[in-house]
């Protein structure tokens, strides 16, 4: 299913956020693009990814990729929004932690979140 700003068929670009594996870095949650699949990290987590992927892109629509969550965020009305199921993986890996992943989040890892 395709609608605005959603492709439902795209598939995740991986179990974490794709910069922050590129560059090392580590992230709190994890948002999933509803148009390309991108996987970014939330607005707390130091690099908020997720957001810059919108703002570069004009991919507004967002799905949460976090186990158990099946919520949708659309930046340009800063709103929850509805969408349809997307394709599978609809979340990160089960064993991989929260912050993730566990070998690069630092000891002070609550005072470096974004409020």
């Amino acid at each position: 299913m395709t609608s605005t700003g959603i492709d439902a068929t795209a598939t995740p670009s991986g179990a974490g956020c794709l910069e922050c594996d590129h560059d090392d870095g580590w992230w709190l949650h994890l948002r999933r693009c509803a148009q390309c699949g991108h996987i970014g990290c939330c607005d707390n987590s130091p690099s908020q990814h997720a957001t810059k992927h919108a703002e570069a892109t004009g991919h507004t629509i967002i799905q949460s990729y976090e186990p158990g969550e099946d919520w949708f965020w659309d930046y340009s009305t800063q709103e929850y929004t509805d969408g349809p199921r997307l394709t599978v993986p609809r979340h990160h890996p089960l064993d991989q932690p929260v912050p993730g992943p566990a070998s690069r989040v630092p000891d002070n890892w609550q005072s470096l979140l974004h409020p």
